[in-house]
């Protein structure tokens, strides 16, 4: 689709990872593919090897028209509520962007607040190549983050399951305790504090 202008009509794809996990920020991703330079292979990023994701992630970086990560720390989270909060970092990723787009496709079944237009896409990052992108450098990019936190915190686990709850995560909490990059607001974490 092209503008009267002959300009180009930017779509960026909108998804955030890490709305499961009891430590560590949600980080999402929006993505503005060029569509002479396609990136074959793209998937939700949950179907791919952690070694597809990495060599994906790269080439989307390198032949992207733009890309930008976006954020919510853990103390937003606790604060306003994951869901809030990722739809908080996915408005900064489209707000980070080097050029705006003129639509954002999210994928999800709800919006966060953005200057354009915007479509929300259940099963998104399977079906939209450009969700597909941001699923895959925003997954690369919060995985990274965990295993540099998990030299932080050693003993949880962190590097392995990247923060999900899972049984050898809650034996590590029970255990060691819970730490600053927790989140308190989730029920696993809210009953080791009140000491159930």
């Amino acid at each position: 689709m092209q503008l009267s202008d002959s300009k180009p009509y930017l779509i960026a794809g909108v998804d955030e990872v890490g709305r499961g996990p009891l430590a560590g920020p949600v980080v999402a991703a929006a993505v503005i593919l060029d569509p002479a330079r396609p990136i074959p292979g793209l998937a939700d990023s949950k179907k791919l090897t952690e070694k597809r994701r990495e060599l994906l992630s790269g080439q989307i970086r390198e032949q992207a028209l733009a890309w930008s990560l976006g954020r919510a720390e853990v103390e937003e989270i606790d604060r306003i509520n994951i869901l809030q909060a990722s739809l908080l970092a996915m408005q900064r990723a489209v707000e980070g962007l080097s050029v705006a787009p003129h639509k954002a496709l999210v994928d999800g079944n709800k919006l966060p607040r953005l200057a354009c237009l915007a479509q929300a896409i259940v099963g998104g990052d399977s079906s939209v190549e450009a969700i597909s992108a941001a699923s895959i450098i925003a997954k690369v990019a919060r995985d990274r983050e965990l295993v540099g936190l998990d030299s932080q915190y050693p003993g949880y686990g962190l590097a392995k399951h990247k923060g999900y709850p899972t049984k050898f995560h809650m034996e590590a909490l029970r255990n060691l305790g819970v730490t600053p990059i927790h989140r308190r607001s989730f029920g696993p974490v809210k009953r080791l504090l009140k000491g159930y």
